[in-house]
């Protein structure tokens, strides 16, 4: 049994914040009934290709984008937008621990699906509200995207190549982070208030924006702002606040360099045949290394071009100096490491078959995560939930369905 699986989580989201926070949850054991709209779903079903490829190597209907956010749910297809639909929903509502949606603001009070019209159905309910800037605020109206959050979240400033380095410019990272990161506060927030249920036996309004949670994010680099009043720059693959503590070239490609304190610094440098280094002033200790950068890394990347990666990398394993090499997901998904820890799954799918999927990080050894229920298909389950959760007949069903709510 999951640590969670007591709690009934109704999912209105689509996309990727939303569905990442509910995807937790279904991971660390909680029901999770997630809606979509009949007919097309949720709009990453269609965001493809790659789509899975059946047991012949055909390509599907079923988006990887899609398959990557929604294993452990069941998906019941409602017409939010028609009364008879919404009237389910607040069914739903009554017998449901937390409810997740990420609609504009306002969209769902005019459906009557608000806060406010459900907790009075549900005082116990915690409601989780993702929007791209918050329900309040000068920005709170508008629409909030990944992409944009990284601009205008600061994020991008500080990722590229430094300027005049060719290829300098800012840049996006290579997942949608501002989504991923606000799934994980929502689930942590979604987590708290369920403990302060139980003390009060009340739930609570969770309001989650991208845009605060990408704020939050910016951690350090916001910190060195805040102390000095400089704003960060772009720096590449390098450390604001260490050196050397960046990716050099070797002989025959790349790897990470990752210096931690100075006594690190003056073993690399007696291994790296430059002793020197660590005996000049400007250099000895992190503070001068990071003031003088521009005249240490340049002797460093001579020093790292004589030997391969490999070579680099047994060397400085051997005396304990952080290093790694830079895999290709490819690469990373097959490294026995991630074999080892469980990182990938295989679950059952109505027509795929056996579908590989990521499994979740989180190690609990009372209660561990379980990800063997594959991601659904299309309203795969809205005979089953109306039926189990709310006792609808076989007759109510099909006259809902007749009538297109479901």
């Amino acid at each position: 049994m999951g640590v969670l699986s007591h709690i009934r989580v109704l999912d209105l989201s689509r996309v990727l914040a939303g569905p990442w926070c509910t995807q937790m949850l279904a991971d660390l054991g909680a029901e999770v009934i997630k809606i979509e709209r009949p007919g097309q779903g949720d709009d990453t079903r269609s965001w493809g290709p790659p789509f899975a490829k059946d047991s012949a190597g055909i390509d599907t209907k079923e988006a990887a984008y899609f398959l990557g956010a929604n294993r452990g749910k069941r998906s019941v297809t409602i017409n939010i937008a028609n009364p008879r639909g919404q009237e389910i929903i607040c069914d739903l509502a009554r017998d449901c621990d937390v409810l997740v949606e990420n609609f504009k603001v306002g969209t769902l009070a005019r459906y009557g699906l608000d806060y406010g019209s459900l907790q009075r159905l549900n005082p116990g309910l915690v409601y989780c509200s993702i929007t791209g800037f918050g329900q309040d605020g000068p920005y709170a109206g508008k629409a909030g995207y990944d992409f944009m959050i990284q601009g205008l979240g600061g994020l991008m400033s500080i990722t590229g190549a430094a300027d005049g380095v060719p290829g300098a410019g800012p840049q996006k990272v290579g997942v949608a982070i501002a989504d991923i990161v606000t799934g994980l506060y929502a689930a942590s927030a979604i987590q708290a208030a369920l403990l302060g249920r139980e003390r009060s036996g009340e739930g609570q309004y969770i309001d989650m924006a991208l845009f605060d949670c990408q704020v939050a994010v910016l951690a350090n680099q916001a910190m060195n702002y805040l102390a000095s009043g400089d704003a960060p720059v772009r720096l590449g693959n390098a450390h604001p606040n260490i050196v050397p503590y960046q990716v050099f070239a070797t002989r025959d490609g790349h790897l990470i360099l990752a210096v931690g304190n100075d006594l690190q610094f003056e073993r690399f440098c007696v291994l790296a045949g430059c002793p020197e280094l660590a005996n000049d002033k400007r250099f000895s200790r992190n503070a001068d290394r990071v003031r003088h950068r521009d005249n240490l890394v340049p002797e460093l990347e001579r020093v790292m071009v004589r030997r391969a990666t490999d070579e680099w990398l047994t060397l400085l394993e051997e005396v304990g100096i952080p290093c790694g090499r830079i895999n290709q997901i490819n690469e990373t998904l097959n490294d026995p490491q991630v074999r080892h820890r469980g990182m990938r799954v295989k679950a059952t799918h109505p027509s795929l078959g056996e579908l590989e999927m990521l499994g979740s990080p989180i190690k609990l050894t009372g209660t561990p995560p379980n990800c063997d229920r594959a991601p659904p298909l299309l309203g795969e389950h809205t005979n089953e939930v109306l039926a189990q959760a709310l006792n609808y007949s076989d007759k109510h069903i099909a006259q809902l369905r007749s009538e297109g709510v479901i």
